[in-house]
């Protein structure tokens, strides 16, 4: 049996499920706020596991994700602790923001200190109230407002065969290798030498069945690699997902009004037709084509254009791969799905 775990005074004891209120920086109107947190705490010794969703308020498909991954039968005996935390940013949630009312990001913000802005001092209790008590994170995110993402595992990989094992473990078609970022969360929680697979799919403020369904199977797969819980008996078709080491953003040539023509998970080559801008009168048309080979792994949902605007993602790759057949074939899975949405 494993020795009881306390998040902010509220101690849970082994073979036991707790929900607790984790204390947080105040509205100005005097009106307390607390971050939500659910704990399951197995009775058997085993990884601690933190899956976290909402760091950018908007980004609201993990809250759902971590809705149903709660409700699911099999993690009622798991082994070790899984930390589950709907909504770190409240305040972006309240107010539909990527951002807290200060303007800062938090997840440029760690690991934050006691003493800074309201969004380091939120990083500040999230690193040492729950991440110090981790061995492995999944983060949950989404594209940005406007721009949808394919389901996509981010993670540093470079000599680290755990992460990259974690990664393949998700099960999602494409994984990116992408370097730490300055202030983030995967950078803070590798400086105490926690493994963190970032989780992309869907749009903000907005959500995605398939991106849903494929992040609680991802996180049920992860805990499966990491003996938390049993892996079903029956057998499934396992595939490689593709690692790409570098992505790409197509940008807008000319002004005008976008229609794409490929979707998220096409395979793609140079030269390759993507989309036209139009002038609103039809009498001036560009084309939009591809400069590298790769995979559309996000894509603006926003007609209207200007020049310079983000409008393709492209995941790269030296030649074509045999993914597009399996990005087709995980998909149907995902959109065939019987289980019971709650």
């Amino acid at each position: 049996m494993q020795p009881p775990i306390t998040i902010a005074g509220t101690t849970i004891q082994p073979g036991t499920r707790r929900s607790i209120e984790l204390p947080i920086p105040s509205f100005y109107t005097h009106t307390s706020a607390s971050m939500p947190v659910h704990v399951i705490h197995g009775r058997r010794a085993g990884p601690c596991l933190l899956i976290c969703a909402a760091i950018h308020g908007d980004e609201i498909n993990g809250v759902e994700i971590i809705r149903r991954l709660l409700a699911h039968k099999t993690i009622s005996n798991l082994k070790g602790t899984l930390i589950t935390i709907p909504i770190v940013n409240i305040f972006g949630f309240v107010s539909q923001s990527r951002y807290l009312p200060d303007r800062r990001d938090l997840n440029r913000s760690f690991p934050g200190s006691k003493k800074g802005s309201m969004t380091s001092r939120l990083a500040n209790i999230l690193m040492e109230e729950i991440v110090e008590k981790c061995t492995h994170i999944i983060d949950l995110h989404t594209g940005a407002v406007g721009r949808d993402n394919l389901p996509q595992i981010r993670a540093f990989l470079e000599k680290d065969d755990e992460t990259e094992n974690l990664a393949r473990a998700f099960g999602v078609p494409v994984i990116i290798h992408t370097e730490m970022r300055d202030g983030s969360l995967r950078e803070a929680a590798r400086e105490n030498n926690v493994p963190v697979l970032l989780y992309e799919a869907g749009e903000a403020l907005r959500f995605d069945e398939v991106s849903i369904r494929a992040g609680v199977r991802g996180i049920l797969g992860v805990m499966s690699y990491l003996g938390m819980r049993r892996q079903k008996s029956r057998k499934k078709k396992n595939y490689d997902a593709v690692i790409s080491r570098d992505t790409y953003w197509i940008r807008a040539p000319e002004s005008g009004i976008l229609r794409s023509i490929v979707p998220l998970g096409t395979w793609i080559k140079k030269g390759q037709l993507l989309a036209y801008i139009n002038d609103p009168l039809g009498e001036i048309e560009t084309q939009i084509t591809s400069s590298v080979f790769g995979i559309v792994i996000g894509k603006t949902n926003m007609p209207l254009v200007h020049e310079g605007d983000a409008t393709f993602h492209i995941a790269k790759y030296q030649e074509e791969e045999e993914i597009s057949s399996y990005i087709e074939t995980y998909n149907n899975e995902l959109g065939s799905l019987n289980d019971q949405i709650r």
